[in-house]
């Protein structure tokens, strides 16, 4: 089993969220210089972490139904952080503090082990899309998310796509006609 649903299965079994909350569309679950340890399982709609520079946003990851989503720097270190994490459509969210998430990671070896395989394949994705961006042509990057994501051009709209993919949304528009 994957390990993220492994991990929702347990939290849920264990009936570990705080809360769930609503947000609507284009709402902000967290903004630049705030600092968020909660962790949230999306039960519906989606999402995106982008970061601000003086002149455009740049989208860094997504979430959907069934995905963990955090401001990761923000949750594990307790500090502000640079990151904007903004609902795309209207949001039902499970929360969880990061002191009862960790309780429950700390209670058994199997949660640590799959919390420490959780973080291990975020920190090769991240590291993987690092490399596509530096490395590859638009055509490539966009035929590696379509390939590892394909649920991500049903639910994100392409002006989103094209910023994660580091491209502008006419470019992404030519790649999907070709």
């Amino acid at each position: 089993m994957n390990p993220i649903a492994q991990l929702i299965e347990s939290l849920n079994q264990h009936d570990l969220w705080d809360k769930t909350i609503e947000l609507k569309r284009n709402d902000y679950l967290k903004v630049k210089g705030s600092t968020d340890t909660n962790l949230y399982l999306i039960l519906s709609g989606s999402l995106r972490i982008f970061v601000l520079d003086e002149f455009e946003e740049h989208t860094i990851r997504f979430g959907y139904k069934n995905n963990l989503i955090a401001a990761l720097d923000s949750f594990l270190s307790e500090q502000p952080s640079d990151l904007y994490i903004q609902t795309l459509k209207h949001c039902t969210l499970k929360v969880i503090s990061k002191t009862n998430f960790m309780g429950f990671i700390a209670s058994s070896l199997d949660h640590t082990k799959t919390w420490q395989l959780i973080l291990e394949n975020f920190a090769l994705q991240q590291m993987e899309r690092e490399r596509d961006i530096l490395t590859t042509s638009p055509v490539e990057r966009y035929n590696r998310v379509l390939k590892r994501s394909p649920q991500l051009f049903q639910e994100i709209p392409n002006k989103y796509i094209a910023s994660y993919l580091r491209m502008t949304p006419e470019t992404l528009s030519r790649i999907k006609k070709s």
